[in-house]
């Protein structure tokens, strides 16, 4: 019997794209009819100049997302599908997020439960993780003679310190919001009944925001990370290419010296 429900829920609000991985009966396992649907999500916030933020979360009270969706991958093993490694080039849904670095919009986490394998590697290609203190986070992959493909063996060590992250991808330990948020892997952990709440401060904030500031500041931040300093300073980011000669890059200052609110319009 096949099962024809989408995978995910998406809507957009006052700039924001609500995205939801929709399977809490099994714990927001992503399939491949999910990463087809969201590379759809995807491109659909990148060409909506409406959409300045995305908010993205799992559907139930017991996970974000518990990663790949084991039970199609042995059946794909058993019908002798090619096996994956790192990325998900030729794979359904490419580029998913983990490799979508052509993405311009921030995307906030909102994580409750389990956010395991895949799951964690979609929050930690994330621009900001917003968790409740019941928030679990893993790669066991190493437990199932898997790896980090989605980006977990690169994001991890990059996000912590070397040998802390490396304990977790080598031992496929769990980590804890509270330890998560004491090396800096989340921005912010709270209560589950004010989750919602806070992510949605989160939000709007970015909202609040000049939309091509935040798309050229995202950009220069991830394209630079890697760089000498002298070399980030001379680089070349499009977005700041678009921002400076842009009408937002006076309105701000021209708002703030006549005290009102500033009238973003993205050009």
């Amino acid at each position: 019997m096949t099962d024809d429900r989408t995978r995910v829920r998406y809507e957009k609000k006052e700039h924001v794209a609500h995205v939801t991985l929709d399977r809490p009966e099994v714990l927001n396992a992503m399939d491949l009819r999910m990463h087809e649907e969201l590379a759809e999500i995807w491109d659909d916030v990148e060409a909506d100049e409406d959409v300045r933020a995305v908010l993205l979360t799992g559907a139930g009270d017991r996970a974000f997302s518990v990663g790949q969706d084991l039970k199609e991958r042995a059946r794909l093993d058993r019908e002798g599908a090619p096996l994956t490694t790192f990325g998900s080039h030729g794979q359904p849904g490419w580029p998913r997020l983990t490799d979508r670095f052509t993405l311009s919009k921030p995307v906030v986490a909102q994580v409750h439960g389990y956010a395991l394998g895949g799951g964690f590697e979609l929050a930690l290609a994330c621009d900001l993780i917003i968790a409740s203190d019941q928030a679990v986070f893993a790669l066991p992959e190493a437990r199932l003679g898997l790896i980090p493909g989605a980006g977990g063996a690169f994001r991890l060590v990059r996000q912590l310190p070397q040998k802390i992250a490396m304990g977790y991808l080598l031992t496929g330990r769990r980590m804890s919001a509270e330890t998560a948020l004491r090396y800096g892997l989340v921005n912010e952990v709270v209560t589950a009944d004010r989750l919602e709440e806070c992510a949605g401060e989160w939000t709007k904030d970015l909202v609040r925001s000049a939309p091509l500031s935040v798309r050229a500041i995202r950009e220069a931040a991830l394209k630079s990370v890697d760089m000498p300093l002298e070399q980030a300073f001379t680089a070349d980011y499009s977005w700041e290419e678009r921002r400076r000669r842009s009408s937002d890059a006076v309105e701000g200052v021209r708002a703030f010296t006549e005290k009102r609110a500033p009238l973003w319009t993205g050009r």
